[in-house]
């Protein structure tokens, strides 16, 4: 049955997909196959996502879209599987290692080098993420400012299934659903040339965002603030600020979240643990009904 693997690790490019058939498939599967059900107190899949690698989703199609105590999609992170009735240790403790090395099969993805090359620092971070949880989040004590001109924090409805999955950080920042993963400037016919700042920022001001440098972190009179940030030559990520000043974002196609990698509360952007996202580009301001994103 052909299977197809997910890398997800993005916020606001496609995330890379490669689809296995035959005895490739075959293979990935039985090394995949689960071992033995996570105790308790063994590390369980976080409830909060992150910025940077999250695991490889694994999804099996065909008239038999099952495979032994597989399911039909499930997610493979930290040598585990997890998915409906999953949470086991994963057959071949070495898989992930493989399925993320230039020589596996996501080589046919036409990833950049550079991501084969973080992938193993991205997948030990990920597991030192795993160990944090469970973690109690605890709002900081703060003179909040109200944004009575931005959107409400509403992470439910982003994160109901019709919608999740297909619409990246740059559509919730912007709160402009298009279930298109929207790009910076595609819109406009003037999509980024390089992930880099220059480039992703120009592309967001063809769209009609406007760039506000000296914002601070201080909500706007009309209008609401966005922050752009940028994982150089791999991908550019947003956040917002919401009606109760409060910073939030939405990592790629995972549920929106109001927290850091660290496990903080967003307060600035700026300051935030924001992990492989090295680069805060700007503040700028959404002026609702006045841009155009696809």
């Amino acid at each position: 049955m052909p299977v197809k693997l997910t890398l997800d690790i993005f916020s606001g490019r496609p995330n890379p997909s490669v689809v296995l058939e035959g005895r490739d498939a075959q293979d990935i599967l039985e090394r995949l196959r689960p071992a033995r059900r996570l105790e308790e107190g063994e590390p369980d899949l976080p409830s909060e996502p992150r910025l940077g690698y999250r695991g490889i989703l694994v999804e099996l199609s065909g008239e038999e879209a099952s495979f032994d105590d597989l399911s039909s999609k499930f997610r493979v992170a930290g040598a585990d599987v997890f998915g409906r009735g999953l949470a086991h240790h994963v057959g071949d403790e070495d898989i992930e290692q493989f399925l993320t090395s230039p020589k596996g099969p996501f080589r046919e993805a036409a990833m950049e080098p550079e991501i084969f090359e973080r992938l193993p620092r991205e997948i030990e971070q990920f597991r030192e993420w795993r160990l944090k949880w469970p973690i109690e989040i605890v709002w900081p004590i703060w003179p909040w400012t109200r944004c009575p001109c931005a959107p409400r924090y509403e992470p439910a409805w982003w994160n109901a299934p019709s919608r999740q999955p297909h619409n990246n950080c740059y559509n919730y920042a912007t709160n402009y659903r298009t279930d298109s993963f929207a790009q910076p400037g595609l819109a406009a016919g003037q999509q980024y040339a390089s992930l880099s700042c220059v480039d992703v920022l120009a592309g967001a001001v063809a769209d009609s965002l406007i760039d506000a440098p000296s914002a601070d972190n201080a909500c706007p009179r009309e209008g609401h603030l966005v922050a752009l940030v940028v994982a150089p030559g791999w991908d550019f990520h947003w956040y917002r600020k919401g009606r109760n000043g409060r910073w939030s974002h939405k990592p790629g196609s995972t549920p929106v979240t109001a927290i850091d990698n660290a496990g903080q509360i967003v307060i600035d952007p700026r300051n935030a643990d924001r992990g492989p996202y090295t680069d805060f580009c700007t503040f700028m301001v959404v002026m609702h009904g006045h841009i155009k994103i696809i």
